[in-house]
């Protein structure tokens, strides 16, 4: 764990890398939103969160996470590869035969550091209520983080879920918002208008702070914040201002890399934008 920014954003390069990697390798994936929300799991990961790689599905007495827009899975699974929870090398197997690194996280694969099935938008939220409450009747002082993307808003689920937790007082329960303004189709604005976000998560009851998603030294402190304001009786929700596609510039702002794999020459021009520093699986 480490609060060192330059080794954070080392870090974040070489998932960068990693995910470009895998999701050319096998010519299919996301990498969009998996180099938009790259910094806040690094963050998370290696600084903010309290969690063992010696994984135990119980996860009693340390930080929880759960991955709600599971299709995000390229960033996830390099993060819990470079943070210790299986060998780097298996990155290589992503979406192929025979690999645990499933398209969508899966918990039917046994892989070290994944809680729930995910890749059905609007479900994480809930199940990660559930996991806050289990904490508290346990007399489990952890915390549980949760990471949404924006276009997952659109589903009902996620606002009965927002109804409940502050009702009941889930209170050591971080949310977070990937707000790129982007899903498959095109624009939230277009697809179907969010509003105003900060109000709605207000007026449902929740504890709202926003940041520069793709800003280190920000998302440090709003997740120092966040932490600080736990245990006073709200959830609370961080919205984050990404850019999908962060980090490889011909990538970067558009919808149309929300699912789709770069070529052999789109490779090499992201990975010529990506420091590589903790050595390629």
């Amino acid at each position: 764990m480490t609060t060192d920014i330059d080794e954070l954003k080392s870090i974040a390069s070489q998932v960068r890398r990693d995910i470009v990697r895998m999701v050319h390798g096998c010519q299919s994936g996301h990498p969009g939103g998996s180099l938009g929300c790259t910094d806040y799991l690094v963050a998370l990961y290696f600084s903010a969160m309290n969690h063992d790689s010696e994984f135990n599905m119980d996860g009693i007495g340390e930080d929880l996470f759960f991955l709600s827009n599971g299709h995000i899975s390229p960033v996830f699974y390099s993060v819990l590869a470079h943070a210790g929870y299986f060998d780097k090398a298996e990155l290589a197997t992503f979406r192929k035969l025979g690999t645990r690194l499933q398209g969508h996280p899966t918990t039917h694969e046994h892989l070290p550091g994944v809680r729930i099935a995910s890749g059905s938008l609007g479900q994480g939220l809930s199940v990660a209520i559930g996991a806050a409450q289990a904490k508290k009747l346990n007399k489990d002082a952890s915390l549980v983080f949760t990471l949404h993307g924006d276009g997952e808003l659109q589903e009902g689920q996620i606002w009965e879920a927002a109804m409940y937790a502050p009702h009941n007082k889930i209170d050591n329960l971080i949310a977070a918002v990937d707000v790129n303004g982007q899903q498959i189709d095109g624009s939230t604005k277009n697809v179907l208008s969010l509003g105003d976000l900060h109000a709605k998560w207000t007026a449902f009851g929740w504890d709202v702070l926003e940041t520069q998603g793709n800003n280190m030294e920000f998302l440090l402190s709003t997740l120092a914040e966040a932490k600080s304001r736990t245990g006073q009786g709200k959830p609370i929700v961080i919205l984050l201002h990404t850019e999908m596609g962060y980090g490889v510039d011909f990538m970067m702002g558009s919808h149309k890399w929300h699912g789709v794999a770069p070529n052999d020459a789109q490779l090499a021009q992201a990975l010529g934008q990506l420091e590589e520093t903790l050595g390629d699986y």
